[in-house]
């Protein structure tokens, strides 16, 4: 549902069509139309889903929100804006540049994989709640010795971290076990509850193991489209908003 009735300038600058002040010098100009009729003010009250609104005879199709899909790559930092580094909001086109766009939570630099992006600021802070638990999957090359049972059933009672937290219990898949050799790396997907910092490569550490390589391949109801390669992103299909607004609602 949208947000009800909006200032036009807003609504235009919201759908890329330059800031408030180059807007309203497009209302002057006489280049904006509210159903058929040129607007007088760039600060009238318009309906983005009843009113048709055109600017130079284009049509004005507006979204309130959007949601991406992202395989974030290696060397980029989840955020929105940063002094050193390549952000993962500088990795997109001039099509979403006016959206205002952030990451639902955060992969650490050297982390790759899925990594939803939005501007709908409620369904983020709902997915990141801690009492939502929403489950996220990593797949992961472990050094340190072989990974088997042991490490499992750990990993199902809950790990004490380096600063005395305990984690909520989390599934441990080996996909291959590896062994002692520094090559010999085992391969893992590992299911956690929550979202503490350096959270799996601690919880590793934990059980004197470590992760050389990690990557998200899943956060709630959203699987990595393999497809992306590093870098790429996607919108969402309607099935996956749905089943995403699903899983996040109070």
């Amino acid at each position: 549902m949208m947000a009800g009735r909006m200032r036009l300038d807003k609504l235009l600058a919201h759908s890329g069509y330059g800031t408030r002040s180059e807007i309203k010098r497009l209302v002057k100009q006489g280049a904006v139309t509210v159903n058929g009729v040129s607007a007088k003010d760039s600060g009238q009250q318009v309906d983005p889903e009843g009113d048709e609104i055109a600017v130079a005879g284009e049509r004005v199709e507006f979204r309130e929100f959007v949601y991406l899909m992202m395989n974030k790559p290696k060397g980029v930092v989840s955020a929105t804006e940063d002094a050193r580094d390549r952000t993962v909001i500088d990795l997109l086109g001039e099509t979403y540049a006016h959206y205002d766009l952030f990451p639902v939570g955060r992969l650490d630099k050297d982390t790759e994989g899925l990594l939803l992006l939005t501007n709908d600021g409620k369904l983020a802070h709902r997915l990141l709640s801690p009492r939502k638990h929403v489950p996220k999957t990593y797949y992961a090359e472990v050094a340190g010795g072989p990974v088997g049972d042991a490490d499992a059933a750990a990993f199902e009672r809950g790990v004490t971290l380096d600063d005395g937290y305990v984690t909520m219990p989390a599934k441990l898949v080996v996909r291959s076990a590896g062994g002692p050799g520094a090559g010999d790396t085992a391969r893992i997907e590992l299911t956690i509850m929550e979202g503490k910092f350096h959270q799996v490569k601690r919880m590793f550490a934990a059980v004197g193991k470590k992760v050389v390589y990690l990557k998200r391949i899943a956060m709630g109801p959203l699987s990595l489209d393999e497809r992306l390669f590093p870098g790429q992103y996607r919108e969402l299909s309607g099935e996956e908003l749905e089943r995403l607004k699903a899983m996040s609602t109070p």
